[in-house]
C-alpha cells in the first residue's frame, strides 16, 4: 500500500512537472527542455547547474493557424548576466537549424548522424541564444492555413516582436540582460526590420515592457540591393574570376538593374519587383556564374556540392529521426533546410533596401556591426562596405576618415575592422593565418581542427568557416569593446574561454569515485563564486537604472536640444524640429527620475 501511494505521488509529481515544463507559459507559447544525444568525449557543459536547452512553439497573434518554432540555449558561461542574442538564418526560407548544427550553435552532428558533439566555439558558450525558424513555413515552423503566408518585412518584424513579448513573459529574468539581433545572408533584410520594429515599439511605449535592445549584427547580408548588385562585377574582377571585358559589359548594363531596384524600393509593386530582380540576375550574377561553372557562390575557392553548395544531409537525417522529432516536440512534421515556397513568396521583397532603417538606431547609440567573410560572392564584402559607406547618420561625415585596422585571433590576422561610435564594419579572412592554424592543430583535439584542419576560409557563413574568430568578434561586440582591442579588456572568465576554448574546468564525465567527488566539489565552489559575481553585476546594473520591465527613454539626453526639451515637457514646438530630435517615431513620454518625477 505504501509502495502504491509513493508510486502514485511520484507519478503525479512527474505529470505536474511535465505540465509545467511544456504548457506553463500559456496556450500561445509551449516549450520543453530537451536532451539530445551527446558524445561524452566532447562534453562542454558544467557539471553543476548545466545550462537549459529548450525547444518550443509559439502561436502568432495575427494568424489563423501559424506556429513559430524556436530553440533557446542558456549560456554555458553565466546565463544570469550574459547577453541574449537572437539569430535568424536567411534564404529567405532557410532554417536556423542550419546555424545550430553547422555554424554557431551548441551542437555539431557526428559522422554516425545519431549523436552530437558540443562545440567549443558555439555562441552559446558566452551568450544566451535564441534560434528561430521564420518566416512561417521555414524549418519546423508551420501553418495549415494559406492566409498565414508572409510576403514582406513588415510582417516579419511584427511576428518577431509578438514572439519576443511572449518569450520575455516566459523568461522575465532575461529583461535584465542586454539584447542583440543577429543573422546572415537574407537576414540583411530581417535584422534591420526586426530591430526597427523593437526600437519603434520601445520608443512609442507600445509593448508590455521595454525590450533591452543594445545592438544588431549582420553577417554577409543582402541589405541594400541597389548598391550591392553593382558590386558583383567589381568583386569578381578583383578576385580574378571574370575578365576585364566581362566586367565592363556587366557594368554597361548595370543601370537597368539599379533603376529597377530603386523603382521596386520606392513603389513596392510585387510584379515590378519580381521583374526587376530577374533583370538584375541576368545582367550580372548569372553571367558571372556562366563564366565559372560549378563555383561555390558562398566560397569562391570551393566547388558547389548540392543544392545549397554544402552537403547538409546529416542534418536532414538527424532532425527527421522519429526519436529526435519526439524530443523536440514537433510531432510528425518533417524538416528541410530551405522552403522554396517561402522563398518565392519574398520575390517582391528581394530588391527592397533596409539600410535606411539603421540611421535612427545609430543616432540613438544602438550598436551596429556589419561583418563579411571575404571569399563570399553572393553577399560579398565589397557590396556590403559600399552600402555602409553610404549610410547617412549623425557621424557619417567622419566615416571616410576611418581606415581599416587589423584585428587578430590567436596571434594571427583574422581580418580588418573600421569602427566609429556605434558603427563597425568587419572584413573576415584567414588566408595569412593558415600556417599559424596548421601549427595550432598539430596534436590538438580542438573542434576547429577536428572539423577540418585545412579549412581556413572566410566565406558566406563566417561562424562555420571561422568559429573561433566569429565567437571573439561577437563577444567583444556584445560587451561594448572595440574589435581591435585585446582580450585583456575582458573579464578573466571570458578571456579564458576565448583564449583556450571549452570549459575552464574538467570535462563532463571525466572522473568518478573520490577523485571525481573532489572535482565536483571544486566545480561547485567555482559555481558559487560565479553566482556571487553575477549577483554583484546585477545589483550594479539595477543601481544604475537598467531594471527589468521599466519604460526608459532610449534617446541620449545630450540629443535634446530646445525642441526636444519642449517635446519632453509637452509644449507646442515645431513638428519638423521634434522629428529631428526624436528620430522617426514621434513624441515619447517625459523623462522621469527614479521617484517618478519629471526631469528638467
Amino acid at each position: 500500500m505504501g509502495f502504491v501511494r509513493s508510486f502514485g505521488l511520484a507519478l503525479c509529481a512527474s505529470i505536474l512537472f511535465l505540465a509545467v515544463s511544456t504548457c506553463g507559459q500559456g496556450d500561445r507559447l509551449v516549450e520543453k527542455e530537451i536532451h539530445l544525444p551527446l558524445d561524452p568525449r566532447y562534453a562542454d557543459t558544467p557539471l553543476v547547474d548545466p545550462p537549459k536547452r529548450i525547444a518550443g512553439y509559439f502561436r502568432l497573434n495575427r494568424t489563423h493557424d501559424a506556429r513559430m518554432f524556436y530553440f533557446f540555449f542558456q549560456s554555458r558561461n553565466a546565463p544570469k548576466a550574459d547577453p541574449l542574442v537572437l539569430w535568424m538564418t536567411g534564404g529567405p526560407g532557410c532554417s536556423s537549424e542550419i546555424a545550430i548544427f553547422y555554424e554557431n550553435g551548441p551542437y555539431f552532428i557526428n559522422n554516425d548522424t545519431r549523436t552530437l558533439t558540443e562545440t567549443k566555439y558555439g555562441w552559446d558558450t558566452l551568450h544566451n541564444m535564441i534560434f528561430v525558424d521564420q518566416p512561417i513555413g521555414t524549418g519546423f515552423s508551420y501553418s495549415d492555413d494559406w492566409r498565414d503566408r508572409v510576403y514582406n518585412e513588415v510582417v516579419v518584424g511584427e511576428d518577431m516582436l509578438d514572439f519576443l513579448y511572449a518569450f520575455y513573459s516566459a523568461h522575465p529574468e532575461l529583461l535584465e540582460n542586454d539584447f542583440f539581433v543577429t543573422g546572415e545572408s537574407y537576414a540583411g533584410h530581417y535584422v534591420p526590420a526586426v530591430s526597427s520594429a523593437i526600437y519603434r515599439a520601445n520608443e512609442l511605449g507600445q509593448g508590455p515592457f521595454t525590450i533591452p535592445l543594445r545592438g544588431l549584427a549582420i553577417g554577409n547580408g543582402m541589405t541594400a540591393p541597389s548598391l550591392q548588385f553593382p558590386a558583383y562585377a567589381e568583386y569578381a574582377l578583383q578576385n580574378g574570376i571574370i575578365s576585364k571585358g566581362l566586367h565592363d559589359s556587366i557594368q554597361f548594363w548595370m543601370p537597368m538593374c539599379r533603376w529597377g531596384a530603386e523603382f521596386c524600393d520606392s513603389h513596392q509593386w510585387r510584379a515590378a519587383c519580381a521583374l526587376a530582380l530577374q533583370v538584375c540576375q541576368l545582367v550580372s550574377f548569372d553571367r558571372i556564374l556562366a563564366a565559372n561553372p560549378g563555383i561555390n557562390v558562398y566560397d569562391i575557392t570551393k566547388t558547389c556540392d548540392g543544392p545549397l553548395c554544402y552537403d547538409m544531409s546529416a542534418a536532414d537525417e538527424f532532425l527527421n529521426r522519429a526519436d529526435v522529432r519526439a524530443e523536440l516536440g514537433v510531432g510528425e512534421r518533417r524538416w528541410e533546410e530551405c522552403n522554396m515556397g517561402v522563398n518565392g513568396d519574398f520575390l517582391g521583397d528581394w530588391l527592397r533596401s533596409y539600410d535606411k532603417l539603421l540611421p535612427a538606431l545609430l543616432d540613438d547609440g544602438i550598436r551596429v556591426m556589419i561583418y563579411a567573410g571575404d571569399l563570399d560572392l553572393i553577399c560579398n564584402w565589397v557590396g556590403n562596405e559600399r552600402w555602409v559607406n553610404a549610410l547617412e547618420w549623425e557621424q557619417s561625415e567622419g566615416w571616410p576618415q576611418v581606415w581599416p585596422q587589423e584585428w587578430q585571433v590567436a596571434g594571427a590576422a583574422a581580418g580588418t575592422v573600421r569602427e566609429l561610435g556605434p558603427l563597425s564594419f568587419v572584413r573576415v579572412y584567414q588566408a595569412r593565418a593558415q600556417a599559424a592554424l596548421g601549427a595550432l592543430c598539430q596534436g590538438s583535439d580542438d573542434l576547429l581542427c577536428v572539423r577540418d584542419p585545412g579549412d581556413t576560409s572566410g566565406g558566406h557563413m563566417v561562424p562555420m568557416d571561422q568559429p573561433r574568430a566569429a565567437l571573439q568578434m561577437l563577444t567583444l561586440f556584445t560587451r561594448g569593446k572595440s574589435l581591435s582591442s585585446t582580450l585583456g579588456d575582458l573579464d578573466e572568465r571570458l578571456r579564458a574561454r576565448l583564449e583556450r576554448g571549452g570549459r575552464t574546468g574538467t570535462q563532463a564525465g571525466s572522473q568518478v569515485g573520490p577523485q571525481g567527488q573532489q572535482v565536483e566539489a571544486e566545480e561547485l565552489l567555482q559555481q558559487q563564486q560565479l553566482q556571487q559575481q553575477e549577483a554583484a553585476q546585477l545589483e550594479d546594473k539595477a543601481r544604475h537604472g537598467a531594471g527589468a520591465g521599466r519604460r526608459e527613454e532610449t534617446y541620449r539626453r545630450d540629443k535634446y536640444g530646445e525642441a526636444g526639451a519642449g517635446a519632453a515637457a509637452g509644449t507646442d514646438v515645431d513638428a519638423v524640429a521634434v522629428k529631428g530630435v526624436l528620430g522617426r517615431h514621434g513624441i515619447r513620454e517625459p523623462l522621469r527620475d527614479d521617484e517618478g518625477f519629471e526631469t528638467s
